[in-house]
């Protein structure tokens, strides 16, 4: 997490240099959901969003290239920070990240979603970990949600690629089968492209075989936002 870190930081700088002041800097995460699109809107949301994906990073990517902005991105912000809330208190192992006016959550071996060598069905202490965040999940039901599904570099580019499928695939059709609307799901998968640690090491390795999830405003919710910060 350490690279995406360091792109959350670069977003927040250029948007602090559009804006011409540090209430970026100084923001809560609600804040952010404000100040980010008020002079640009998305966008200055899209162009970071998709610098941000081509690097690595697509959840990201696509969590910044949403931004509403403004009043109404303070709103949507709110309702994400308690969300991130929840699933901190629920998942203790997840890595959650609140980035302007989306959620992005990590799951890996250590982090409560776990696959067998070679496997991608949704066993043990898995189950409890994506059944916490389904539950958490039908309690924000105006939010989309993007699976993305990463490998280590062991194996083929190939048989990589189709393995993450695999795990993105089963991640998300196990939070359908638990009751979330299968229109709010993208999945995606990208096999050893987009690392966040050292393959040459085991652990690194173990940080990297993710399952990653982005959650952001839905159109219905970017419509309640702006409604409801009218004048």
């Amino acid at each position: 997490m350490k690279n995406m870190f360091k792109k959350v930081g670069a977003i927040l700088m250029i948007a602090s240099l559009v804006l011409g002041c540090n209430a970026v800097k100084n923001a809560n995460n609600t804040q952010k959901g404000a100040v980010i699109g008020a002079s640009g809107g998305a966008v200055i949301g899209g162009i970071v969003g998709n610098n941000v994906g081509k690097g690595g990073n697509t959840v990201l990517g696509a969590i910044i290239g949403g931004v509403v902005g403004g009043a109404a991105g303070g709103y949507i912000g709110n309702r994400m920070d308690r969300q991130a809330e929840r699933i901190q208190e629920e998942i203790p192992g997840a890595e959650v990240t609140r980035v302007g006016e989306g959620i992005n959550v990590t799951f890996n071996e250590g982090a409560g979603v776990y696959f067998d060598t070679n496997k991608s069905n949704i066993k043990g202490t898995s189950v409890e970990t994506l059944n916490k965040l389904a539950g958490i999940l039908k309690e924000y039901p105006k939010t989309e949600i993007l699976v993305e599904g990463h490998t280590d570099s062991a194996g083929s580019d190939e048989y990589n690629m189709g393995l993450s499928k695999l795990r993105a695939e089963s991640v998300t059709n196990y939070l359908i089968g638990q009751g979330i609307l299968g229109g709010r799901f993208t999945t995606k998968w990208f096999g050893e492209t987009q690392p966040v640690a050292d393959n040459a090491t085991a652990e690194g390795k173990s940080k990297n075989r993710r399952v990653e999830i982005g959650i952001v405003a839905s159109e219905e919710l970017k419509q309640e936002a702006i409604e409801k910060t009218k004048g």
